[in-house]
């Protein structure tokens, strides 16, 4: 089921979210959420979805990326869930570039992320994750995970002035 994409603005994107309780994550409740995530992260061409993106305060976020036409040139990230996140900067190391987010429709802005990060969580079967990831697949992580402490990308850019319509975006090649 496609699920309804909170806005900014909405106050359930500044909502600190709740952990999934590890005995619930393999539930059908959960398990349905979930793949009702992915499939709403597929029809709008998302790297990523978190759970407070379609009104759900819970710590869950899943990702893909490949062939996505909103970032065609990124590298493939394979589909991921990561329920209950931790996030811990490996390096003070950060690199700007550009985000967008579906609670944030049509727009595009540079934001500094670390470049490599530990993260920790379980997965959809509630086995522990713990691994090393760096470069783009870090950024979407970091990105997606700021959803779940109640945050959005515009929170993190360090100047507004490279905020821009995504139609701008294309049309003067700012991606490349």
């Amino acid at each position: 089921m496609i699920l309804k994409v909170a806005r900014l603005g909405h106050p359930v994107l500044r909502q600190i979210a709740e952990p999934v309780p590890p005995d619930e994550i393999t539930s059908p409740e959960v398990q349905q959420f979930i793949d009702d995530m992915i499939e709403t992260m597929y029809e709008y061409d998302g790297a990523g979805l978190a759970a407070p993106q379609v009104h759900v305060s819970q710590q869950i976020v899943v990702m893909e990326v490949a062939q996505n036409p909103r970032y065609p040139n990124a590298p493939d990230i394979p589909l991921t869930v990561y329920i209950n996140p931790e996030i811990t900067p490996l390096t003070d190391e950060q690199v700007e570039d550009w985000e967008g987010c579906l609670s944030v429709p049509g727009m595009r802005g540079r934001v500094p992320r670390h470049t490599r990060i530990r993260l920790q969580a379980y997965d959809r079967d509630g086995q522990r994750l713990d691994f090393v990831v760096e470069g783009f697949h870090a950024r979407v992580i970091q990105h997606e995970c700021d959803h779940v402490q109640g945050k959005v990308y515009l929170d993190r850019m360090t100047s507004m002035a490279s905020l821009t319509f995504t139609e701008e975006f294309i049309k003067y090649g700012m991606g490349e």
